[in-house]
């Protein structure tokens, strides 16, 4: 007995010795690690002071202070930065869906301001600004050498006055302007439409109202349509719209979805990590759904993307998608600044991070670009002439009144739908896929 004894004590002595041999060398590591640091920050303060007693013109301190600090948050990744009083105001409006501008979401892409989106109804949208499209220049002036947050402040100015961007788009030759007038953008955060018996929910971003909007919009396009079994599906237009508050896309997932993970989040340490899970219930019933997205689709829509592909509770068509899988903590800061740092990584249900990947569409459906509109010849032959438009043309005696009738208006609708593929043609295409769900019905 006594020999397991000293044994046991043996073994704890020599665990002891080993810890502290090997704590002298690690805090001397720490120590060294501390004092490099401390060199730094006097290095910083060298700089500073030179800075403000030898440069060619007098400095403001506060703004100095402030450019340091945003250039260390910038070198980290594009979406970290710091938001100076006025900034963080802003954001805290364009959060509650409605700020003056122009109406685009952008990025920075090595050293190039990079449009994310247009978003719908606003002066970039009507100027004919796509998702990706780079901005070179800003009335003349170059975007070269800045960072983000001083590009979009050059974009910035009072509503109803004119801006000229200059701008590079891929296919096209050479860079050109754009000139957009300012206006107050007033998001409205899902717009409601029905085309044929299918409820098409453009949500165009995630702000405080998207949840609100989605669910009483999609309940009185079911009313109208006269009950849930009028209605053959719901499609989801995601396109161009750049993300928002998390909250949001985890709420209008989670619409559609009866149970499972929407999205975890995974930062630095393990222990910080969320999950979201759905709650009973579906607004849409069990109806087919088909979620569009595009290149401009980010952040909060690659998370509904994502969770309502992986749960199989969609079809996805459209262009692969941003590729913003990445959460941003905004952090108040002393004197009403804001820090927005990047905190973690956002994966879908089944596991994959769609960082700088993008959600996959199911089926690859691209937009084909806007064909120039041809003047007709007024000498050519009309279009689209037949038989009964000839004068004195024999009647169809085979059908009855009702039966020429049907024919007339299932034409009319054939006709409708060719248009829309002219309009839109992703769109066109998923309302064919819904067809094609619905005409396989509940049992999938």
């Amino acid at each position: 007995m006594n020999k397991f004894v000293m044994a046991a004590i043996g073994g704890t002595v020599v665990g002891v010795l080993a810890t502290t041999q090997l704590a002298a060398p690690l805090l001397a590591q720490e120590s060294s690690k501390n004092g490099s640091v401390y060199e730094q920050l006097d290095l910083f303060g060298d700089i500073f002071e030179r800075i403000r007693a030898q440069y060619v013109e007098e400095v403001d301190t506060n703004e100095l202070i402030e450019a340091a600090i945003n250039g260390m948050l910038t070198s980290l990744d594009p979406h970290s930065s710091y938001m100076s009083p006025e900034d963080a105001a802003d954001m805290r409006v364009q959060t509650r869906g409605e700020f003056g501008g122009l109406g685009i979401e952008v990025t920075q892409e090595e050293g190039f301001v990079k449009v994310v989106s247009p978003i719908d109804g606003t002066p970039a949208d009507a100027a004919g600004i796509e998702a990706g499209d780079f901005i070179t220049h800003v009335d003349g002036q170059s975007l070269m050498g800045l960072n983000l947050d001083e590009a979009v402040d050059m974009m910035r100015g009072p509503v109803g006055s004119e801006i000229v961007i200059t701008v590079l788009r891929e296919g096209t030759p050479e860079p050109f302007d754009v000139s957009i007038i300012r206006d107050t953008i007033k998001l409205t955060a899902v717009r409601t439409r029905t085309e044929g018996q299918t409820v098409v929910l453009r949500v165009t971003t995630f702000n405080d109202q998207t949840y609100a909007n989605l669910e009483s919009g999609l309940a009185e396009s079911i009313e109208a349509a006269g009950g849930i079994d009028a209605v053959s599906g719901v499609v989801l237009d995601l396109r161009n719209n750049p993300g928002g508050l998390l909250t949001q896309a985890i709420r209008v997932s989670d619409a559609f979805l009866e149970k499972g993970e929407i999205v975890s989040t995974r930062g630095r340490n393990p222990e910080d990590g969320e999950r979201f899970n759905a709650t009973p219930g579906d607004l849409a019933q069990g109806k087919p759904i088909v979620v569009l997205i595009n290149g401009g689709s980010a952040s909060a829509s690659e998370i509904v993307a994502g969770a309502l592909q992986d749960h199989r509770r969609a079809v996805v068509i459209g262009t692969k998608s941003f590729g913003k899988g990445s959460v941003q903590t905004v952090m108040p800061l002393r004197g009403d600044g804001a820090m927005r740092l990047t905190t973690a990584r956002y994966y879908t249900p089944s596991g994959r991070s769609i960082q700088a990947l993008g959600v996959s569409p199911d089926i690859v459906v691209e937009q084909p670009p806007r064909s120039p509109e041809v003047e007709e010849d007024e000498g050519a032959a009309p279009l689209g002439r037949s038989e009964a438009d000839l004068r004195g043309s024999l009647n169809n005696d085979s059908l009855s009144e009702d039966q020429i009738r049907q024919i007339e208006e299932d034409r009319a609708k054939a006709e409708l739908a060719a248009k829309l593929r002219e309009d839109d043609y992703q769109l066109a295409y998923a309302l064919d896929i819904m067809k094609g769900l619905s005409a396989l019905g509940p049992e999938r």
